[in-house]
């Protein structure tokens, strides 16, 4: 090999150990344009960091009256080690979020988030007293907890607008089968000379895998939107690219101006400075402008995601999404004490109860990953190309949450109530979950696509409401099985499904009219009105 040979394999491997240890490699291409096998590699990324919270959030609960008579834990203890992770599970995503849109970053912040997880899961491992596992469970939740709002951000990147509701199925499928996992494993390695320890030793084990695996292959995926978001060509296309910045630009700017002073956005640009990319000029296709206005930085703030919920169309995407996921984990809580108490399940028993709600979830996931990019298609099809976020609430969804949705939860608790068989209960939570599964993964989807820009910043507050919805139920579900019995718990919980899909109408019939008085409106909207 020559001379010149040896410095370009050299320059090769300089940049991929840049592209592999850097904490923000630079970002080249349209992460738009990945092969369809690395975006196939992200998205199993995704699932396992996504799915990680779920069951370490339940992968000990087979393995709950051990813990209590190993580390004489009162029964206030063992509730806080559940009810604390799952709000550390709501209020940590906000955190990460708000880090990766400041500083354009991804990658890094999985792996060192995959950390934490792991040195909290080794803690609990090795701990002997229950008030401190309630503290390390708290900790291993910050660090489960990033890929719920990142990994969302993460599929802005990598998918448009029209593609998303694939991605974001089988995304979201690995979110919603990690609690149903979770004690079905747990309920198989309790049985191991450890007994509860194994299960944190599994997830100490499951965090060191993840990190070898995002090491190895997992790209950097931040997307600067303005840069990459231009219309290709020459002399001809220039005018149309200009356009097309400004617009972008210009909804950038109004938003900006309508969330800081509660204002309605008017149509000129607000004359903020703000940083815009080099375009070639007719005069000289190719060339670049010696300098670029920028602007000043704004300092990182870890509330925006709370404050996205201000927000009429996120705070009502958000409290349907949270009742939903609520719901599901409260059924997900009362299940052990319901099917040890009335039909004398052992630990891993009820372990494998949980899996009639792992097939609704499969089949809840393929249902969206199959319809909902083609539904929104079809809607726009109809108006003629017309764009449309609220396209994204598609038709599925009103099975979903008007009848799949309230007839699991009516069969699993009056199934119970009435000593019915325990496949009724099993069934019936698995009907819930497809329903469920449709409904999380279509509005979430909602609020990535509402908010360009800022996906990880909506995710984040979707998942604080889910995570505060599932906490309060979660705490208050066991108390009404005992007061009022698991068929009118249900009759309560499904009353509250119907609530939220009164919101989901709303938002469905009036959610481009509330984005526009937030400033929340879409170039290509607007374009197409004119």
């Amino acid at each position: 090999m020559d001379v010149g040979g040896k410095k370009h394999l050299f320059r090769l491997i300089i940049a991929a150990l840049k592209r592999r240890f850097l904490i923000k490699p630079p970002v080249e291409d349209d992460p738009r344009l990945l092969s369809t096998r690395t975006k196939g590699y992200i998205l199993v990324i995704l699932c396992l960091c996504a799915a990680s919270p779920g069951f370490s959030s339940t992968i000990y609960f087979p393995g709950i009256p051990t813990i209590t008579s190993d580390l004489n834990a009162p029964s206030i203890a063992i509730t806080l080690t559940a009810a604390l992770f799952i709000l550390f599970m709501g209020i940590a995503p906000v955190f990460w979020a708000a880090v990766s849109d400041y500083y354009c970053v991804r990658r890094a912040l999985f792996i060192l988030s995959m950390l934490i997880f792991a040195m909290a899961s080794l803690g609990s491992a090795l701990m002997n007293n229950i008030w401190g596992l309630v503290v390390l469970r708290c900790v291993q939740a910050v660090g489960a907890s990033c890929g719920q709002s990142v990994g969302a951000g993460v599929i802005a990147d990598c998918y448009p607008v029209e593609k998303r509701g694939t991605a974001f199925g089988k995304y979201f499928f690995g979110l919603f089968f990690g609690p149903l996992v979770g004690p079905i494993l747990g309920g198989g390695l309790i049985t191991s000379a450890l007994s509860w320890r194994t299960t944190f030793w599994f997830c100490f084990a499951f965090a060191l895998t993840v990190i070898v695996l995002i090491a190895i292959a997992y790209p950097e995926t931040y997307r600067d939107d303005i840069r990459f978001d231009s219309y290709p060509g020459g002399d001809a296309g220039v005018a149309d690219n200009v356009s097309a910045r400004s617009t972008l630009l210009e909804a950038a700017e109004e938003r900006d101006l309508a969330r800081n002073n509660d204002t309605v956005p008017i149509e000129t640009p607000h004359p903020k400075t703000t940083v815009l990319q080099p375009i070639p000029t007719a005069n000289a296709p190719g060339s670049q402008p010696k300098a670029a206005t920028t602007a000043r930085k704004k300092p990182i703030n870890p509330i925006r995601p709370f404050l996205m919920l201000r927000h009429p169309h996120v705070l009502m995407a958000s409290l349907v999404s949270g009742v939903a996921f609520g719901c599901m984990f409260a059924v997900e809580t009362i299940i052990p004490d319901l099917f040890q108490s009335r039909y004398r399940f052992n630990a891993w028993q009820t372990g494998l109860s949980y899996l009639g709600a792992g097939v609704g979830n499969m089949c809840g996931a393929f249902i969206t990953s199959t319809l909902s990019d083609r539904l929104l298609l079809r809607a726009r099809k109809r108006r003629n190309g017309r764009h449309k976020i609220e396209d994204r609430l598609a038709l599925n969804l009103w099975p979903a949450g008007f009848i799949f949705v309230p007839f699991g939860l009516l069969l699993f608790g009056w199934g119970i109530e009435r000593h019915m068989s325990y496949w009724t209960g099993i069934i019936g939570f698995g009907i819930q979950n497809f329903g469920m599964n449709q409904i999380m993964s279509s509005t979430s989807a909602y609020l990535v696509d509402a908010a360009p820009g800022e996906g990880a910043s909506a995710s984040a507050a979707g998942n604080f409401t889910r995570m505060i919805f599932a906490c309060v139920l979660t705490l208050a579900a066991n108390p009404m099985v005992a007061s009022i019995g698991p068929g009118y718990t249900c009759v309560f919980l499904t009353a509250l499904g119907y609530a939220s899909m009164i919101l989901l109408i709303a938002l469905k019939v009036y959610g481009p009219r509330i984005r526009r008085a937030t400033g929340f409106e879409q170039p290509e909207e607007r374009k197409t009105e004119n």
